[in-house]
């Protein structure tokens, strides 16, 4: 059974890995990380392996589980699908076969729309053309800070029928991208009890840039607290645009 999501551009979560390390600023506060630590001490299956201290934490260990490739057969309904909400496919420790096996779920399940997001971008551009891509998968990186903004040319290289960015927690600004091939743009603020602070202007800007080069953008939070402190309304509206879904 998938596991529906409160994440507001999905519908539901499957993790056939789970664990990760943090590599960048975007990590620091990590509502993953955070979360396993919690389904560890309830004793939660799948969060029992601990992750190196300097860079994981408690229930944060890499992990695969190939018993979770079933899942999405049994689902009775369409899906759109967050992929690995608590890790990343393209860490180093996870084997590029067992990609190819999640990659082969997709395909074998057009009737679902599956999104996966990384940091890893270079691991990911590395392996691109050994990987078959489905066409209901869409592909992202995450750009949480004009340090990152390289991720979005290892996308741009990559075969995949959809790409898209994960400005969020949004940390810095992010003028003049190129967003060429880029097909949609999720922005947001910090959440959690360290938030960083997100500059309006910031936001402002770079849903100005989707509207210039036709890229959908999609405004989740302005954050705070907790996720749903300060809403989600930029210049009075919400702005829920999305790429096409695959077809049912």
């Amino acid at each position: 059974m998938a596991m529906n999501s409160a994440i507001e551009w999905t519908e539901a979560t499957w993790n056939p890995v789970t664990g990760c390390d943090r590599v960048a600023a975007g990590c620091d506060n990590c509502y993953a990380l955070a979360l396993s630590k919690r389904l560890k001490a309830m004793g939660a299956e799948k969060y029992q392996n601990d992750g190196d201290p300097r860079t994981s934490g408690p229930g944060f260990g890499v992990t695969l589980h190939p018993r979770s490739l079933e899942q999405p057969y049994r689902w009775k309904s369409p899906k759109v699908v967050f992929v690995n909400s608590m890790s990343d496919l393209f860490h180093a420790k996870v084997p590029i076969a067992f990609v190819r096996e999640i990659f082969d779920v997709i395909q074998d399940t057009p009737q679902h729309t599956y999104q996966v997001l990384t940091k890893r971008a270079h691991r990911m551009a590395r392996f691109a053309d050994e990987l078959d891509w489905p066409d209901n998968l869409w592909m992202g990186v995450s750009v949480e800070s004009f340090d990152a903004v390289d991720r979005i040319d290892h996308l741009r290289a990559t075969p995949t029928a959809v790409r898209f960015l994960s400005c969020e927690p949004l940390i810095t600004a992010l003028p003049n991208l190129d967003l060429t091939n880029i097909n949609w743009v999720i922005a947001g603020g910090e959440s959690g009890p360290n938030a960083r602070a997100m500059d309006p202007a910031w936001v402002t800007n770079l849903r100005d840039q989707c509207e210039d080069a036709g890229v959908a953008f999609f405004f989740k939070q302005w954050g705070g607290r907790t996720p749903k402190a300060n809403g989600r309304e930029l210049e009075g509206r919400t702005w829920d645009d999305m790429p096409a879904l695959a077809p049912a």
